[in-house]
């Protein structure tokens, strides 16, 4: 038995012998570019856990070469945020290449920073190149007596179930609120309408009840007392020059003094002072724009005439009524 399992092996290894080996990773196989400098820092050098950092590789190779970055999947305890390859400028020799890479690192103390492999095509073929790691000082951004305190880095925890502070009473409170507010000022703004409708509805007082009670206001205000005699006097000719331009049908308020007297005698009234007020009006403009001076007296005379010139022309005279020609006495006209 033991011959013929010899035989077996004997007759087998020309076999083994003729078959191909293993094919070896391309990578293995491209000869090592050699470039002329390689220029490699960090910014900064010392960082905190997670923070990002700057790795910066400046090669400097002959123009006909062609450098490009072939990073791994895996950078271990290293993570690439993003990276840039600045090329060479052009006609340039030697050519000078930057690659900056925007890396974090997650272990603490003096680190080394992964190899950064690079192809490179050449006049030649493809050849390769693999940058040295650096070292790098990575922190922990606690600060340096945390341990002493009791705020030391902590495992992950499984999850916990964690109270959140509802809202909706705070919500259903500011709502109550704004509805108060609102009703507030609807009920405002109904009360001004209201008001506003009655006043519209009711009828205005006499001309005359209007003009004396004024005439009243302006009595127990008593300016002349106050020094106020320029006041005085344009308060009473507004009143009068209202009340006449309301009874006869014109606007008083915005007829000079010449004016008013002329659309006055151009009228039928019945029992008007003209020669009194011809004194008022005259009297009146001297204290109102001459800056004349007036006396309480004078004062007291101008506010009398207004009494007297309401009750010399109010009320207005009714049109006389036509007698009834049946009733009439003498003979019929048939």
């Amino acid at each position: 038995m033991k011959g013929w399992v010899l035989c077996a092996l004997l007759a087998a290894s020309p076999v083994w012998a003729q078959a191909p080996a293993a094919p070896a990773p391309a990578s293995a196989t491209l000869p090592e570019a050699m470039p002329a400098d390689v220029r490699a820092r960090v910014e900064p050098e010392r960082v905190l856990l997670g923070e990002p950092f700057v790795y910066e590789l400046a090669i400097t190779h002959p123009a006909q070469q062609r450098y490009e970055l072939e990073l791994p999947a895996d950078l271990g305890d290293f993570e690439v945020i993003s990276q840039e390859r600045t090329p060479p400028e052009s006609g340039k020799e030697p050519a000078v290449t930057t690659f900056r890479l925007r890396m974090s690192a997650f272990k603490l103390g003096t680190v080394t920073l992964p190899e950064v492999p690079f192809a490179v095509s050449t006049p030649e073929g493809p050849h390769r190149y693999v940058a040295p790691g650096r070292t790098l000082e990575v922190g922990s951004t606690l600060p340096d007596d945390a341990q002493t305190k009791g705020e030391d880095l902590r495992d992950i925890q499984p999850p916990t179930e964690v109270a959140i502070r509802s809202l909706t009473l705070v919500w259903v409170l500011l709502g109550a609120i704004a509805a108060a507010l609102l009703g507030v000022v609807a009920w405002r703004a109904f009360q001004k309408y209201r008001e506003r409708k009655l006043a519209a509805v009711a009828p205005p007082l006499p001309l005359d009840v209007r003009t004396r009670r004024a005439l009243d206001a302006l009595k127990t205000e008593d300016l002349p007392a106050r020094g106020q005699v320029k006041d005085f006097y344009f308060r009473l000719s507004e009143i009068l020059r209202g009340y006449l331009g309301e009874r006869y049908g014109f606007d008083a308020l915005e007829c000079t003094s010449s004016e008013l007297m002329t659309r006055l005698r151009g009228l039928h009234a019945p029992g008007l002072p003209e020669d009194g007020l011809m004194r008022f009006i005259s009297e009146s403009d001297m204290v109102k724009y001459a800056r004349a001076d007036a006396s309480a007296d004078s004062c007291q005379d101008a506010l009398t005439f207004g009494y007297a010139l309401l009750d010399k022309t109010w009320p207005p005279l009714l049109p006389p009524v036509a007698a009834d020609v049946s009733h009439a006495s003498g003979p019929r006209v048939s």
